[in-house]
Formats: structure tokens, C-alpha cells, sequence
């Protein structure tokens, strides 16, 4: 873990207390987000959030995605799986395709429970860009514009942060309109 994480995390511990709240069970996809559930509890009740879910599960990621964690989940909408090119899906949820499929939901993880605050605290003290690494290995860029974030994967497909904040007993979920490819 890099230095300049390490030291962002502890200066949020020790600056929590005077952190503006974050919104206490935002709605996503129709449902309230209980900040007392896990990532996966939460998502399987999320109108919007079906594909991912179903694609969790073929993974078989539920396990770990409602283990203590903590985790930042970039979390594609189904409008976003919608964007890919038709059919990805549905051969990316066969069985023979889970280590694929694996990496690119592992690829939306990141260890630790980034909100909107921390990532764009790392973005300012990394000029304008920050990078993450994820679960999988691969890295993730963040810029923030304004007051919006936006993640881009090592291909330089972006995605917006649509909802921000949905925390979580295990960690947080930034629900995003792209799905990022390793």
C-alpha cells in the first residue's frame, strides 16, 4: 500500500468526526441502500443493478463481496452492460468464461472504503489524477471534474460516477454508467 494512501486514510480517521454525513440509505434502482447491509445484500434489491448481480453470481463472487472487506465497488447499471457490444453478456456468464468474467468484476473493486471525499482528496494530490489499484491487479484512473468523478480503465473507456456514497457494512459503492474493462 503506497504511503500517500496510507497517509490520506489516516488523516480521514483522525478528520472523520468533522466530515459533512453522508446520506443515510440512499435510493438506487428503487430500493433503499441500508448502510447496515453488505455490498451484495444491498445490490440483489436494485432495479438497476440485476446484470450485475447475475453476473456476480456466475463469478462466484457473492461469497466474497459479503465478506467483511472493506471494498469500493464501482458498480456498472444494467444501462451500462447494455452498452457493450451485443451478446458480451451473455458468453461472459457461461461457465467456461468465469475467470473473464472474474477479472472484469474484480477489476470494479478496490480494497478499502473510498468515498466521493477520499477519492477526490487523492485526486488533488495527484495533480488532477489519482490512480487505483484493484482487486484484480489491473489500475484504474480517477479524475474529478467539478464535482463529479469519473473512472477510467487502461483501455480509456470512462465512466461517470452516477451515485455516490452508498456505504455499506463492507465498505462503499459508487454506482457508475460504464462497465470498465482490464
Amino acid at each position: 500500500m503506497s504511503k500517500t494512501f496510507l497517509r490520506l486514510a489516516l488523516g480521514l480517521a483522525l478528520v472523520g468526526a468533522a466530515a459533512p454525513a453522508l446520506a443515510k440509505n440512499p435510493m438506487v434502482g428503487g430500493a433503499p441502500m441500508y448502510a447496515s447491509k453488505t455490498i451484495v445484500e444491498n445490490a440483489v434489491n436494485s432495479k438497476d443493478h440485476t446484470t450485475l448481480v447475475a453476473a456476480v453470481k456466475a463469478a462466484g463472487l457473492v461469497e466474497t463481496l459479503s465478506g467483511p472487506g472493506p471494498f469500493t465497488v464501482f458498480a456498472p447499471t444494467n444501462a451500462a452492460f447494455a452498452k457493450l457490444p451485443p451478446g458480451t453478456v451473455e458468453t461472459l456468464v457461461q461457465p467456461q468464461n468465469k475467470a473473464q468474467l472474474t477479472g472484469i468484476l474484480t477489476y470494479h473493486v478496490v480494497p478499502g472504503a473510498l468515498t466521493a471525499r477520499d477519492l477526490m482528496a487523492m485526486v488533488k494530490e495527484g495533480g488532477g489524477q489519482a490512480t487505483l489499484k484493484t482487486v484484480n491487479g489491473g489500475a484504474l484512473s480517477v479524475e474529478a471534474k467539478g464535482r463529479k468523478i469519473y473512472v477510467t480503465d487502461t483501455k480509456g473507456n470512462t465512466a461517470t460516477v452516477t451515485v455516490a456514497n452508498v456505504m455499506q457494512s463492507n465498505g462503499v459503492i459508487h454506482v457508475v454508467n460504464g462497465v470498465l474493462m482490464p
